[in-house]
């Protein structure tokens, strides 16, 4: 029997995911190519403290590195995993990557990079200084470039960005999207209603962070104006000048909106959004949204954002909204009937589309490839 080849998971907090769409990709790929390869995944100092120093997680070997993977620490974390990795292993899969820089270095091994890279609008948000933010996009664009020069493989999350990408890189792109099929409905259980009062009646709910691009302000404006309906904000409030100010002018202050904090337990949040009547995602500068696809998968009606983005994701079969104004109205003109539509439309696409299988096939895939190059050179 052939021995496996080592392919290792970089870019990532690490594994068991406990947030991100990211994580959840990197622990759904260790799942699902651990029997086809020698899976290694390096994971951040935060991780290691979380894990108790955990070394193997469903088959795949965990390595640590005393640093964070987010922040100014990140760029490091990044350059300091590839160019261990391009010494230790066969297959480079990057989720996402800080440090492009490192990647150059490709050129002196016969190792491979199979990239899940950012692109459209992600490239344009600014995590910094606001003042810095013209540099910080630029210099996003550049490290694009980088990845693009240096990858085998491109990977982007959606298909309104491949062809964006294609025509800025000159290379060709993958579509592979994010699983939802990992997010269960949970019945609701009387020491969540006490907890979550709201759930002892019926309500709407949004989940995303507190950031100017995901137009939580535009819910609340929205709400406001339509009292005979109650929707549930869940979001990391203080986090941001914007939540703190969405927080301190509106908490408490109208009925029918609730500003819930931040909900990191999967159980309790699978069991907030599988019992709401409607998920609102507003998200207008992401690819595929892991929060959108897994709603979708929670058999939820969803009214989004219009962008492209989002109409890609949903098939152009979600209500979609680019105003208050224009989400007052489908707010009030919502029925059962709609309302059913909308579940069955979208359930359908999640079921066919985004399931945890199917894009773990996209991947090894990839990696199979390039391992045939090197056998044929």
């Amino acid at each position: 029997m052939a021995e496996k080849k080592k392919v290792v998971l970089i870019g990532t907090n690490g594994i068991p995911a406990n947030y991100g769409g990211i994580e959840t990709l990197a622990e759904y790929l260790a799942r699902d190519l651990n029997e086809d390869f020698e899976l290694y995944c390096y994971c951040s100092k935060g991780q290691k403290e979380k894990t108790k120093g955990l070394v193997s997680y469903r088959n795949t070997k965990l390595i640590y590195l005393p640093m964070t993977a987010n922040g100014g620490q990140s760029i490091i974390y990044d350059g300091w995993s590839i160019l261990q990795s391009l010494r230790k292993f066969d297959v480079l899969l990057i989720l996402g990557c800080s440090c492009p820089p490192a990647m150059f270095f490709k050129i002196f091994t016969k190792k491979h990079i199979v990239l899940n890279a950012i692109g459209g609008k992600e490239t344009e948000k600014v995590r910094g200084i606001k003042m810095f933010g013209k540099i910080e996009v630029a210099i996003k664009k550049w490290m694009e470039g980088l990845q693009a020069k240096y990858a085998d493989y491109v990977i982007i999350d959606n298909a309104a960005n491949v062809k964006d990408f294609e025509n800025k890189h000159h290379v060709k792109a993958l579509l592979a999207e994010y699983g939802g099929d990992h997010a269960i409905a949970e019945p609701i259980i009387p020491e969540m209603t006490e907890k979550y009062p709201f759930l002892n009646g019926e309500y709407d709910v949004t989940v995303s962070r507190a950031q100017e691009d995901m137009n939580i302000h535009m819910v609340i404006d929205a709400y406001k104006q339509v009292p005979n309906r109650k929707v549930v904000i869940v979001s990391n409030w203080q986090k941001s000048e914007y939540g703190q100010k969405l927080y301190a002018e509106n908490a408490g202050k109208y009925s029918n909106i609730i500003l819930q904090n931040a909900i990191y337990n999967q159980k309790e949040l699978n069991i907030v959004r599988s019992n709401a009547t409607l998920y609102l995602h507003t998200h207008s500068m992401c690819g595929t949204a892991p929060s959108l696809v897994e709603a979708m998968s929670l058999n939820l009606p969803v009214i989004c954002f219009k962008v492209p983005t989002n109409l890609e994701t949903t098939e152009h079969k979600s209500i979609c909204f680019e105003s208050v104004p224009e989400l007052v109205c489908i707010l009030c003109d919502l029925d059962e009937v709609r309302l059913q539509h909308l579940k069955n439309d979208l359930h359908e696409i999640a079921l066919r589309r985004y399931n945890w299988k199917r894009i773990s096939g996209i991947y090894k895939d990839c990696i199979n490839k390039c391992i045939d190059k090197s056998n044929n050179k």
